[in-house]
């Protein structure tokens, strides 16, 4: 299916680490994590996810092709990283504020994720549906990132999980609230506390993932899932702000957490900041390459 660019201004902006196309066909906005050098969650990206998302909000989810209007039915965030989804939290700028006591500093890059996470988590104010396509390894923040989502498709052998309590942290940026929700308490601190990769199969059996697909069959999946959806749509989408209604996550609960992540942060010993340097040392092996022509072509479209 032909994913057709837009001339609007919503897939106009000139984004460093972002990808937006839009599939008029079926109504699915598709926002790729797009970045050229360690795929994990940076300020720049923060602001530009955020930029993006109050665009969506301001349109009310049009978007005009040929001067007729397209509502956006579907929301998808996905990946370009081939084998990653996204790792996470920016550890090498962690390590430094922590290091210099920079409270200020951890609280607004904590800030900026909820943002971010709030405004997927309601969808941006529309009545749309959003969903997290998993084609590579979801870690930390990453994590946080597709559990924010309405709907959770993974492809087979990815791997999702929440290292950060193996240098004496934990992921503040929603994993809890997020989590609790969908599979209760006792699964929640488990998927936290153990520091354990888990497999895209393990978390369907678990329904923390919703849908399973082949490797290399994602985007398939998701162009399949929203054509089952077209004669149910109205009924999901109804039950989605039920449990908005009954099972709601404020923006003032998401800041009280990252106030304990912040705090939690600023007491890691340097015994844990060496754990977390070897994380950043083996991110910076795998992704940074010596020179530019190095690194692999974008993809467009």
């Amino acid at each position: 299916m032909e994913l057709v660019i837009d001339t609007a201004a919503l897939l106009q902006a000139n984004y460093s680490q972002l990808d937006i196309s839009f599939d008029s066909a079926q109504g699915v906005l598709w926002t790729h994590l797009d970045q050229r050098d360690i795929p994990c969650v940076t300020l720049t990206l923060l602001q530009e996810l955020q930029h993006h998302h109050e665009a969506i909000e301001t349109t009310g989810g049009v978007i005009w092709e040929q001067s007729q209007p397209v509502p956006v039915r579907y929301a998808v965030l996905a990946s370009r990283t081939p084998g990653v989804f996204n790792l996470g939290g920016q550890l090498s700028l962690f390590r430094e504020l922590i290091r210099a006591k920079n409270r200020a500093a951890l609280l607004h890059y904590g800030v900026e994720c909820i943002k971010v996470q709030f405004s997927r988590l309601n969808r941006f104010n529309l009545p749309l549906t959003t969903i997290a396509l998993v084609q590579g390894d979801a870690l930390g923040g990453g994590f946080e990132g597709v559990l924010a989502c309405d709907v959770i498709i993974a492809e087979k052998g990815c791997l999702m999980g929440f290292p950060e309590i193996l240098f004496n942290l934990f992921p503040g940026m929603g994993a809890y609230n997020l989590l609790c929700r969908k599979v209760g308490i006792a699964t929640t601190e488990k998927l936290l506390l153990s520091g354990t990769m888990y497999s895209s199969e393990e978390l369907y059996a678990l329904g923390v993932v919703d849908v399973l697909a082949d490797p290399g069959y994602g985007v398939h999946q998701v162009h399949a899932y929203v054509k089952s959806m077209e004669r149910r749509a109205n009924g999901f989408r109804a039950v989605q702000q039920v449990r908005q209604r009954c099972q709601s996550i404020g923006y003032e609960e998401l800041l009280a957490v990252v106030e304990i992540w912040v705090d939690a942060a600023l007491r890691l010993s340097e015994r844990d900041l060496k754990v977390m340097d070897r994380f950043v040392r083996s991110q910076e092996k795998t992704f940074l390459a010596p020179s530019q022509e190095q690194l692999p072509a974008r993809r467009v479209g």
